[in-house]
């Protein structure tokens, strides 16, 4: 899962104040945004040469590198975006967003109808999903005993874990390991259990060896870490160097996330954006995604085109959706985000 948090609304104010410029890519060809790696190397070229239309891609780092652009312009300049549902959800709520033309996607019925229902756009009214996946506990089995099973396994670690246990630091995952372990829902609001979880955070974080949203999985590999919370995509990097390290889902749940592809309204050529988000969705160019960068994807045929010993290797590429929606999808929390970060804020700056 890419890196990513709440605080659009902190962007939003930081973007008037700082008067950022409010241009997109100069160019002509139809401009395609996305996280650096998350695509097939040739996927524009191959778009191109398959449609005629002349695209490129340019990179973001994480969803609020480009939310600020996209907010700044007015989204002019870019024509199809990748980013997460909690802004996706933003960006239809400043009316960036155009709204998905299924007749010009027809390779949107590739797509399972459990991701055709997600909470945060049920129909695929304004965005398409590219990836879904959720979050967890990634540990060495050969050196935890007895195995996780609780989030509190990883806030509250054993002994022998102490000071081998690393924590998502962006704020939304850090935040929903805690509000998890007291049984709260991942997009909580109220104050008072924010409180009480910044409180235990901040408690969890002298048992802890660091927040790490990249190298979490390196560590265990080399047995720096033992027990890491994880995206599971991310967890899949680790068991491919080290088949003792293994990603379990806490007894008390845990999130959904979902990557989407968008269209701007300020696009100048919308035919073109539903052209290649419409390619992507072919069963074999979507594949690439599960195949190369390990995160199930929600299309079926493409999920059902993997070998089979993919699920044998990588048992979190098996989850089915129905158990993966079972879950709680992450949300745009509004005005809470400003607590959020706050709260992290005081998390990270504890001694």
């Amino acid at each position: 899962m890419t890196q990513q948090n709440s605080h659009f609304r902190q962007l939003l104010a930081g973007v008037a104040a700082a008067g950022l410029a409010a241009a997109g890519p100069a160019s002509a060809e139809l401009v395609i945004s996305n996280w650096d790696g998350y695509m097939a190397p040739d996927a524009v070229t191959a778009f191109t040469s398959e449609t005629g239309e002349a695209a490129e891609m340019v990179v973001h780092a994480t969803n609020e590198e480009i939310m600020g652009k996209l907010i700044a312009s007015g989204g002019a300049g870019y024509d199809v975006v990748f980013v997460s549902s909690p802004f996706a959800e933003v960006l239809h709520n400043l009316d960036l967003l155009e709204p998905i033309d299924a007749g010009k996607v027809p390779n949107i019925v590739n797509l399972y109808p459990e991701a055709a229902a997600l909470p945060h756009d049920p129909g695929n009214t304004f965005s398409v999903p590219y990836a879904w996946g959720t979050t967890g506990l990634c540990y060495r089995s050969d050196l935890v005993s007895p195995e996780p099973t609780s989030w509190n396994d990883l806030l509250h670690p054993a002994e022998a874990q102490v000071g081998k246990v690393t924590l998502l630091g962006t704020d939304r995952w850090l935040l929903a390991a805690g509000f998890l372990s007291h049984g709260f829902s991942v997009n909580e609001t109220d104050q008072a259990k924010l409180d009480e979880v910044e409180a235990d955070l901040i408690e969890a974080k002298k048992t802890m060896l660091a927040f790490d949203d990249t190298t979490f999985y390196s560590k265990l590999v080399s047995g720096e870490a033992t027990l890491v919370h994880a995206w599971d995509g991310w967890c899949n990097y680790g068991i491919a160097e080290n088949p003792d390290i293994k990603f379990m889902i806490p007894s008390e749940g845990s999130d959904l996330w979902v990557d989407t592809m968008v269209v701007m309204k300020a696009s100048e050529n919308k035919d073109g954006a539903f052209k290649f988000i419409n390619y992507i969705l072919d069963a074999k160019n979507h594949a690439w995604a599960a195949e190369n960068i390990l995160y199930k994807v929600p299309n079926k045929p493409a999920m059902e085109s993997l070998s089979a010993d993919m699920a044998a290797t990588y048992p979190n590429m098996g989850m089915a959706p129905a158990d993966l929606v079972a879950l709680e999808q992450l949300r745009d929390v509004g005005d809470a985000s400003r607590a959020y970060a706050k709260a992290v804020s005081a998390i990270k700056a504890a001694q």
